[in-house]
This record gives C-alpha cells, sequence and structure tokens, in this order.
C-alpha cells in the first residue's frame, strides 16, 4: 500500500526535525503511461531511507541517488527519465512512458 501524501510530508517534517538531511521529490509533468501521476512524493534522508514512490524500478532508485546530492548541495534539481516500450518495463516505465522529477532540500 502506497503512503498519502500528508503521510510523506509528514515523515519529511518528522526526519528535519530529528535533525536528517531530508529531500522531497515530486512528480511535475508525464507523457504517455506513467505509473505515478503528477504531484506524486518521495521523501529521502540523507542515509537513503525512503517513503512513498515517484515511479518505481529503476526511477525510483535512480531518485534516491539524486536526492543525496542535492541533501548534499542544498541545490534543487529536475531530473527527467523515458524509455523506448521495448526497455520500459525493465526500468519501470509502463508502456514507454516519460515523467520529470524535481528533486529539492527540505530547508
Amino acid at each position: 500500500m502506497l503512503s498519502t501524501d500528508s503521510d510523506i510530508l509528514a515523515t519529511a517534517e518528522a526526519w528535519k526535525r530529528e535533525g536528517r538531511g531530508v529531500a522531497v521529490a515530486t512528480v511535475i509533468e508525464t507523457w504517455g503511461s506513467a505509473p505515478r501521476p503528477v504531484g506524486s512524493h518521495l521523501v529521502i534522508d540523507g542515509e537513503g531511507n525512503f517513503l512513498g514512490s515517484v515511479s518505481g524500478g529503476c526511477v525510483e532508485g535512480a531518485v534516491v541517488s539524486e536526492a543525496a546530492d542535492v541533501i548534499e548541495s542544498g541545490k534543487a534539481k529536475t531530473l527527467s527519465f523515458g524509455v523506448a516500450d521495448e526497455t520500459a518495463w525493465r526500468v519501470g516505465l509502463s508502456c514507454g512512458g516519460r515523467i520529470s522529477v524535481y528533486v529539492e532540500p527540505l530547508a
């Protein structure tokens, strides 16, 4: 079961209060078929713990990895993912969908 947006954002606040470095990833745009809609969130801490979902598969792993850089640098970034239909399922984007994810540090 996926966590609700309020659960995800409450967890981000709690982790920040605990003194953890935290980043929030948000799906900001989709094209074609995408596993998660615009507005979906994933919260990540500096140790690689996470809650929520922006896609699944390799895309989610890449977002968690990039979030570590965002936490370290304090600078937000936009990530784009898209694949051809024949490789879509392998990386977690069904039917060749494309997504953009905005990853920002929680200040």
